[in-house]
C-alpha cells in the first residue's frame, strides 16, 4: 500500500516539472528504443543531457548480439559520456523510455545525474520505491525523479519489454 501510494505521490508530485525540452529529449529515446527493438532487444531508450545538448545515448542490447545482462540503455548512455563532463554530472538529466532498475539507478546516483526523467512504470523492477531508503551519504545527492511522461507511448514498449523477457528469461509480468 505505501509503495502504490509513493507511486502517486511521484506521479502527482513531478508532474508539473515536465517541458517542452523534456518531451523533446524523450523522443529521441523512444526512436532509440525502436531501433533497439528492431534489432530483437527489448524497446528500451535513454538520452543523457547536459545544457540542452544531448552527450550521450544508449539503447537496450541486453539480447543480441549475444547476451549482456549489463546491456540496458541507462547504462550505454552513461559509458558515452565524454568522461571531461563528470564534473557537471548533477546538472545532468538522464531521459529514459522506463522507470530505470536497481542497476541502472545505482550507477546513475553514484555518478551523480541530478534529474532522472521516465517514460513508463516498471511495475516490477522500477527503482522509483528506493527514493526514501538511499543510505545517508546519499541524502542531499537523490535525483529529481520525473516520471511518467510520453506514457502513451512509452507503456506499449514496457509491454513488449516484459513480453520478451517473459519469452526469454520467463516468469516476468
Amino acid at each position: 500500500m505505501i509503495f502504490a501510494c509513493f507511486r502517486r505521490m511521484c506521479i502527482l508530485e513531478y508532474h508539473m516539472t515536465i517541458s517542452e525540452k523534456d518531451r523533446m529529449f524523450m523522443q529521441r529515446a523512444i526512436e532509440l528504443a525502436l531501433n533497439a527493438e528492431k534489432e530483437g532487444n527489448p524497446p528500451v531508450g535513454s538520452v543523457i543531457v547536459l545544457d540542452n545538448k544531448v552527450i550521450g545515448e544508449g539503447a537496450s542490447n541486453l539480447i543480441f548480439p549475444v547476451y549482456n545482462p549489463r546491456g540496458h540503455a541507462e547504462m550505454n548512455a552513461l559509458d558515452r559520456v565524454d568522461n571531461t563532463l563528470w564534473n557537471k554530472a548533477r546538472h545532468m538529466t538522464c531521459y529514459t523510455t522506463l522507470e530505470p532498475c536497481c542497476m541502472c539507478f545505482g550507477r546513475l546516483l553514484v555518478t551523480g545525474i541530478g534529474r532522472i526523467v521516465y517514460g513508463a512504470i516498471d511495475r516490477k523492477g522500477g527503482s522509483g520505491c528506493l527514493l526514501p531508503h538511499l543510505p545517508v551519504i546519499f541524502e542531499n545527492k537523490k535525483p529529481e525523479f520525473v516520471g511518467p511522461i510520453a506514457a502513451d507511448q512509452c507503456d506499449p514498449l514496457y509491454q513488449k519489454t516484459a513480453a520478451l523477457f517473459n519469452k526469454v528469461v520467463g516468469n516476468f509480468s
